[in-house]
């Protein structure tokens, strides 16, 4: 009996060692080469058939969804243990046609497996609706081979790769392509060529950044054993810095998701290699399945029978009856030749209302560009009734494309074609600019001397019309606008792939989305320029009370300068009021000085905006001044960059004391009412069509 238990203690014993590990091995680290043999929970179109697994098939507004069973424990410190590795290869066939493509796949990591919509929404890739996007209580993060060029995305291009999280717009995306070692440059690949194609997804959860490298499977494939790692890129396509830990609880689900949408394509994962923790284990090719042949396309309609014949006609019985049947022909075709000379004149008519120009070194640039024709009836040949607003660059109205998406076009003219070139080659670095905190350019048009630009539609207006008219934001509605504002800056300053300076920050070029989120608009000012370029000193442009002292002093134009204005801009926001008014009284007239002035005294909330009525949380209030008298320091050096501003909104870092002493501060110069300049040659920062004048409150 004694033995038996000693028997059965040692075997407790090894089942809770063993036990653990096996658990431990089959939750965060697996390798698939025949997904029959994989342990999936799968939704929606996805099947297996042949050790293949297919997200989505031959039918149209379809999702398909396919996830490991066994969920995964994330921690929420900055360790290895954090980190995770995957690397698959998957292939998209289109279907019958070279541009059916579908909508695309992603690799997801969700809190849940159950992803399917309550709707026929299918625009999201099987993972966002227009119910939960840009929801932070979803907790997703996805890699997305997006194969469509959705509007609603702000997605760059039909074949691009992403980084989601929470929403279907991207935080960082490029069009599809690996770096070859050999050619030192990036190669195009086509996801849905319907070849095999390798992707790593890297997470490093020590210095939390994500990398996606993509790199083609080498055809033929191999035939003996052929590691992966032995042809992965040494440059990913994508590089985003990602704390994973503000994005997932605790147990996360990893796997795939995909749609059609109203276009159809086959997406298959061939293979799977997942770890959590380190790094996947490399996936030998040669066990890689192949992806399915295309099915054959559909056939030819059935052939259309020959007319009938008609009986052969008599011939005429009298001489008068040929004559009349003449007079009647001659009448029929010179009526006939009269309406055929009208159409082409009304023809000729109409191309000339909506001619276009297009030259030669334009067409690089046609993927963003807009017809006249489609322009003139989105805004109903740009009626009073379509205006949304007139400035110094020209009318803006606006319009409803046949697709149903609201759109705001920019009427700009100008005669003159010096600087056109770079005018529309810097509009068209514009249109790839993407943040969800920007008013995305969609694209122009050129006719005539104008020049129209076409903005998604931004339905709640300008951000000065809810500070200085009747209507009201709550603190925490502004607060966000602040922040998202600022966020917005620092992808132009320091994540873009140039570095871009807007030159006029200020509320009124602050627009509202439907939710009161704040975009950054009116880029008419804004200059491009590669980082460590010295600029040179430029006109100045730009509005009194958001210009940094050495922009007016010496006309240079620095991310330090966008920083001067993004100061005013805070104080402008939480004081209700902007940056110059010359009808309030001398020691009130310059908001920055009348806020140095209250902060000497300790008396900070007597200039917060009355229209809050005291519902503010007094910390943040003081905070927000503190950052906006911090920005607007004299000395460009001591003002702070966007990121170190972000991480004092986000509370990661506290803002330092300053001295109220208005001698450290630049003071806004308002000895003249107003300042003219003329606006710079070739940049798209001066295209206008009339003298930049700098006014007390904005244009």
């Amino acid at each position: 009996m004694a033995g038996v238990l000693g028997h059965i203690c040692v075997w407790i014993l090894i089942c809770i060692h063993v036990t653990p590990l096996v658990l431990a091995q089959g939750g965060t680290q697996f390798v698939h080469y025949d997904f029959r043999k994989a342990d999936l929970y799968r939704d929606g179109m996805a099947t297996i058939e042949d050790g293949v697994l297919q997200i989505t098939g031959n039918t149209t507004k379809s999702t398909g969804h396919a996830f490991h069973k066994t969920p995964m424990k994330f921690t929420t410190s900055s360790s290895s243990l954090s980190s995770f590795s995957t690397e698959f290869v998957f292939a998209i066939l289109p279907l019958h046609s070279p541009i059916s493509f579908g909508q695309g796949m992603a690799f997801v990591v969700a809190p849940t497996t159950d992803l399917r919509y309550n709707g026929t929404e299918t625009s999201g890739l099987g993972l966002f609706s227009t119910a939960n996007d840009n929801k932070t209580t979803n907790h997703i993060l996805a890699v997305e081979l997006d194969t469509n060029d959705s509007p609603e995305a702000l997605d760059i291009s039909s074949n691009h790769v992403g980084i989601d999280i929470n929403s279907k717009i991207s935080v960082v995306s490029a069009n599809a392509s690996y770096y070859n070692h050999t050619e030192g440059k990036n190669i195009t690949l086509l996801l849905a060529s319907g070849n095999s194609i390798l992707i790593w997804i890297d997470y490093d959860g020590i210095e939390k950044r994500l990398n996606v490298t993509l790199a083609p499977v080498p055809t033929p494939k191999p035939v003996s054993p052929f590691l992966s790692s032995s042809i992965k890129p040494r440059v990913p396509l994508l590089s985003k810095t990602i704390n994973i830990s503000e994005i997932f609880n605790e147990t996360m689900f990893v796997g795939f998701s995909g749609s059609t949408g109203t276009l159809r394509s086959d997406q298959y994962i061939l293979a799977w290699s997942f770890k959590k923790g380190g790094q996947a284990e490399s996936l030998d090719l040669s066990k890689v399945l192949d992806p399915p042949n295309p099915p054959p396309p559909p056939p030819p309609p059935p052939s259309s029978p020959p007319p009938p014949t008609l009986p052969p006609t008599s011939p005429p019985k009298s001489r008068s009856k040929g004559s009349s049947l003449a007079l009647i022909l001659g009448t029929t075709i010179a009526g006939t030749l009269l309406i055929v000379l009208g159409g082409v004149v009304y023809l000729l008519y109409k191309k000339k209302k909506y001619a276009e120009v297009l030259e030669q070194w334009e067409k690089e640039y046609s993927p963003q560009r807009y017809s006249f024709r489609n322009l003139y009836k989105a805004t109903k040949g740009f009626k009073e009734n379509q205006l949304l607003g007139a400035g110094g660059f020209g009318k803006v109205y606006k319009g409803i494309l046949p697709s149903g998406t609201q759109i705001a076009v920019k009427r700009v003219y100008h005669d003159a074609e010096q600087g056109m070139k770079q005018y529309v080659a810097e509009i068209a670095s514009m249109g790839r600019l993407r943040h969800k905190n920007l008013v995305q350019l969609l694209g122009y048009c050129r006719r005539r001397g104008e020049l129209l630009l076409v903005y998604e539609y931004m339905p709640n207006g300008s951000l000065d019309n809810y500070l200085f008219n009747n209507q009201n934001l709550t603190w925490s509605q502004r607060l966000n606008i602040i922040k998202g504002v600022a966020s917005a800056l620092l992808y132009l300053h320091e994540d873009w792939e140039q570095v871009v300076l807007h030159r006029d920050i200020k509320a009124s070029n602050i627009l509202l989305d439907a939710d009161l989120n704040g975009r950054l608009g009116d880029f008419g000012f804004a200059r491009f320029h590669d980082r460590g370029e010295n600029l040179q000193a430029t006109r100045v442009v730009g509005t009194i009370g958001y210009m940094a002292p050495e922009l007016t002093a010496m006309g240079v134009t620095t991310t330090w300068t966008d920083v001067y204005a993004f100061g005013a801009f805070i104080l402008e926001v939480v004081c209700g009021r902007r940056p110059v008014d010359p009808e309030r009284p001398p020691e009130q007239m310059i908001l920055l000085k009348w806020v140095a002035i209250c902060g000497s005294r300790d008396s900070l909330m007597v200039t917060v905006d009355s229209k809050l009525e005291g519902n503010f949380k007094a910390d943040e209030v003081k905070m927000l001044l503190k950052l906006g008298m911090l920005c607007s320091q004299s000395n460009p050096e001591n003002r702070p960059s966007m990121r170190l501003i972000v991480q004092y909104l986000e509370g990661n870092v506290n803002v330092p004391s300053i001295s109220y002493d208005t001698a450290g501060f630049g003071m806004p110069n308002i000895s003249n009412e107003t300042v003219t300049q003329q606006p710079e040659t070739s940049s798209l920062a001066n295209f206008s069509f009339e003298d930049v004048t700098v006014l007390y409150g904005g244009r």
